[in-house]
């Protein structure tokens, strides 16, 4: 008979174990359940206040130009700015005044914008564009424009102001000159086969370095940088 209490007595123990742990995991499950069943009801409540705010915040987006701005473009036109003033400042000289003698027949206003956009960063303050013909001239606003065009899809930025000035073979090029304090060019950087100035300010060119590229077409940013990299270089003898 203990034997069988006994036996009796460790059933009765292994019972109540496995009630233990039973209630527990259903304890456990219910909370778990309670809590997604919770979560649930919050999402469906919050969601139609969260749908109301998303038009007022989309107009927000649409007043505000800067936030549908792409980041990335912005971004990789920081670098060119930076990269170009860097090129410029580590020349050991850079003209204050540049030239753009073109003696093409045809003008592209596309790279010739792209050459004043690119002297102006790295550093130089004054660009005259010159033809024999007088076609930059009598298309100043057409030059200007795709300046502004160019400027902001290279640089990201748009409104600055350029001191540029369209000369010709005329009568009042040198007066045209003095009355704008421009200061003599000390780099021409003559595009064509002629080899000649064609009557470039013949007055302010006495010290002026000339430096000839084949054409002003397709012109890259490396063509003009390895121009100023020659012209810091040369050794100006200033008359003597």
């Amino acid at each position: 008979m203990a034997l069988l209490y006994g036996l009796l007595w460790r059933l009765l123990l292994v019972l109540v174990h496995v009630n233990r742990a039973l209630v527990s995991w259903l304890r456990v499950r219910l909370r778990s359940w309670k809590g997604r069943l919770w979560e649930r009801a919050m999402a469906a409540l919050l969601l139609p206040l969260a749908l109301a705010g998303f038009p007022d915040h989309h107009k927000k987006l649409n007043h505000n130009p800067d936030a549908n701005a792409n980041p990335v473009t912005g971004n990789r036109a920081d670098s060119r700015r930076s990269r170009w003033l860097a090129d410029g400042r580590s020349l050991e000289k850079l003209p204050v005044h540049i030239g753009l003698l073109v003696s093409e027949e045809q003008p592209s206003y596309t790279d010739i914008a792209n050459l004043v956009v690119w002297c102006m960063a790295v550093g130089i303050s004054y660009v005259s564009v010159y033809d024999n013909h007088g076609i930059f001239r009598k298309n100043n606003s057409r030059l200007l424009e795709e300046i502004m065009r160019q400027q902001q899809d290279l640089l990201g930025v748009e409104g600055s102001k350029y001191n540029v000035e369209f000369l010709s073979n005329c009568s009042d090029k040198q007066q045209h000159h003095e009355t704008k304090n421009i200061p003599d060019p000390e780099l021409v950087v003559k595009f064509g086969p002629v080899n000649s100035t064609l009557g470039f300010l013949p007055w302010h060119i006495r010290l002026t370095e000339f430096i000839s590229l084949p054409s002003h077409r397709n012109i890259s940013y490396e063509d003009l940088l390895g121009v100023l990299q020659r012209y810091s270089v040369c050794q100006q003898r200033l008359g003597q």
